[in-house]
Parts: C-alpha cells; structure tokens; sequence
C-alpha cells in the first residue's frame, strides 16, 4: 500500500509539469521515491507560497511585510534574499509593475527525501513601451524538509532560466 501510495504522489506531480517546458532533470543519483505524505505535503505548501505571488507588486511595501508569504522561510534573512532576487528577476523580466499576473507551478524535483526542486513560471503584461503582450519568468526553487514542514531555500539552486518571450 506504501509504494502505491508514492506511485500515485509521483503520478500527480508529474502531471504538474505537463505544459510547453521541459521537466527538470533528474540527479546524477537517479531517481528519487519519496512517500506520499511528503509529496502531498510539498505540494500543498508550493501551492500556498506560489499563488500567493500571483497578482502582488513586488515594489510594494504590502507585498514586503506579508507575513503569511514570509512564513515559508525559516529565517527573516532567507526572505530577504528570496524577495530582493525575485523582485530584480521580476523588473529585469519587464514585468509591469513588478507583478505576475500568474504563477504555475511546472514540476517538481525530489533530489533526496528531504530536498526537492520545483520550477515555476511567472507571467505578466510586459512594461516596455510598444510591446504590448505578456512576458515569462522562469525559475527553480530549492524546497527543504526540515522542523516538520517544507520551507523554501533561496541562493542555492534558486535561479532564473531564459525563457522567449510570447507576444
């Protein structure tokens, strides 16, 4: 029942990273079956962060003092970081007014029973004059298991893939 249990976790979050990206590669060390409490549990904290995200301004003092998007991180520093590189990928992206209008989650990575991987798209309006269309973010968070919950890791795998964008 245990590994039927992992089968169907690894099933649904495979079935996240159906869209127009490709998934994350797998570790050297081959892959990774985790049991399904942790799976549903990682994907429900994903889920609670990332949407979150969606629709908030990222130069905004609102979005900076949200206490519910700062509980995912262990310490206020780990935020900070978080937040000061999302906000430069964001406005780098062009993204009007520093704001996703979605975020979808794409696919998950578990690279050991306490770490996994999550990629993530952003998407927004595009502020750069006579570009009217939408504009992409892609990116991959580090998630570690630790104290009993998930909790996002910035500056380790944390990083920003280019991504075409669509008009």
């Amino acid at each position: 029942m245990r590994k039927l249990g992992a089968w169907i976790a690894l099933l649904l979050l495979a079935g996240l990273g159906c869209g127009s990206v490709s998934p994350l590669a797998a570790p050297d060390t081959g892959s990774v079956v985790v049991d399904s409490d942790s799976a549903f549990a990682l994907l429900r904290r994903v889920r609670g962060f990332y949407l979150r995200l969606a629709e908030r301004r990222f130069n905004s003092l609102e979005t900076y003092r949200d206490f519910i998007t700062r509980s995912h991180f262990r310490t206020p520093e780990l935020f900070l970081d978080y937040y000061a590189d999302l906000a430069e990928a964001l406005g780098n992206a062009h993204f009007e007014q520093e704001r996703p209008d979605e975020v979808e989650i794409e696919s998950f990575l578990f690279e050991d029973s306490l770490t996994a991987q999550v990629q993530v798209r952003f998407r927004g309006e595009d502020s750069r004059p006579l570009r009217p269309g939408h504009v992409d973010l892609l990116r991959v968070d580090r998630w570690e298991w630790a104290d009993g919950t998930w909790w996002i890791r910035p500056g380790r795998v944390s990083e920003t893939l280019p991504v075409v964008p669509v008009h």
